[in-house]
């Protein structure tokens, strides 16, 4: 064949080049590739809440070295696809410590003529328990974004709220922005993304915080979607897409509104809310069969949403995802 007939993804992909290039804006780079067939079972049995203490294995059993051979290879595999910026949460706590976020550190100096890199804390332990705090403070310290998980302190301590707050004042205080894991359940007793809007305009951070997943968001009525589109708009709250992800999400013999376990992408941006795309987990407890593909990433959100404007779907692979890191 003398000549390849073009396709729609050389084509976005050419307008994502023109654009500054991919961008990963989540992933957790420190847990990537630590997925084994010895150990899918922990994927086959455990729910996430489970595998949120299920990963302290891998956290207590590895080295700087360790850390910095995860990241290096998650880090090439970005660059490998045009990459040129990649936000990634960095497990800062009482188990790992401080390991992970000094292998980062050392990885972003190695390949920082390549590719910009963004950290964020992850507090798996929560916020509120006072070695959980201990570390959450340390890891503040460290980072570029302050990173959150208030569903930990829901779950262990029915103070979810509570520890948006804590993350609220901890970013505000030292001028960083807050990226936070929210509505990750596919279910409409979730409300998170809602809280979020409200205390990013209770403590004045419009703007500044990001939410991380809103897959729950599918799940309630259209009336209820159409006032948070309102509130995310009045708290100018931006959001991250991780398609691979949730995909996964279980079956439920709940009654909802029909939707793919998705971020409704198709919803947000007509309504002018900013949604950008990451990986999140790659080969690891969480997603065992994400292999990092950005390509495949963005296909999957815009199929499963039934969303394919091109010009939208290449802004949020790259100008969307520079807004979330900070970096416009």
């Amino acid at each position: 064949m003398s000549q390849l007939i073009r396709t729609l993804k050389s084509h976005i992909r050419d307008e994502i080049i023109k654009k500054g290039g991919w961008v990963n804006s989540h992933a957790h780079a420190d847990r990537a590739f630590t997925m084994t067939p010895e150990k899918i079972a922990i994927y086959q049995n455990a729910n996430l809440q489970q595998k949120w203490d299920l990963v302290d294995e891998v956290k207590r059993n590895s080295t700087v070295d360790d850390y910095y051979r995860r990241f290096s290879q998650a880090i090439e595999l970005m660059i490998s696809q045009g990459v040129t910026a990649f936000g990634t949460f960095v497990d800062i706590d009482g188990v790992c410590e401080d390991r992970a976020i000094i292998a980062a550190h050392k990885a972003r100096e190695v390949y920082k003529s390549d590719i910009a890199l963004k950290f964020a804390n992850q507090t798996l332990k929560g916020v509120i328990e006072p070695t959980a705090k201990k570390w959450f403070d340390i890891g503040s310290e460290m980072v570029d974004m302050i990173g959150g998980l208030p569903y930990r302190d829901e779950l262990d301590y029915g103070k979810g709220l509570e520890a948006m707050d804590i993350l609220m004042d901890k970013a505000k205080s030292l001028g960083k922005m807050l990226h936070v894991h929210v509505d990750q359940f596919n279910t409409p007793k979730e409300k998170e993304t809602e809280q979020l809007c409200d205390k990013a305009i209770e403590h004045s951070m419009q703007g500044r915080v990001v939410a991380i997943h809103g897959i729950s968001i599918g799940a309630h009525p259209k009336e209820y979607r159409k006032m948070l589109y309102q509130k995310m708009r009045d708290s100018q709250m931006m959001v991250i897409a991780c398609p691979m992800a949730w995909i996964d999400s279980g079956r439920k013999e709940d009654l909802q509104p029909f939707h793919n376990a998705l971020t409704p992408a198709d919803e947000l941006i007509p309504e002018g809310i900013t949604v950008a795309i990451g990986t999140d987990n790659i080969c690891d407890y969480m997603v065992p069969l994400c292999e990092g593909d950005m390509w495949q990433e963005l296909s999957l959100l815009s199929a499963g949403c039934r969303f394919t404007n091109l010009e939208e779907m290449a802004n949020i692979a790259s100008i969307n995802g520079r807004k979330v890191l900070g970096l416009l």
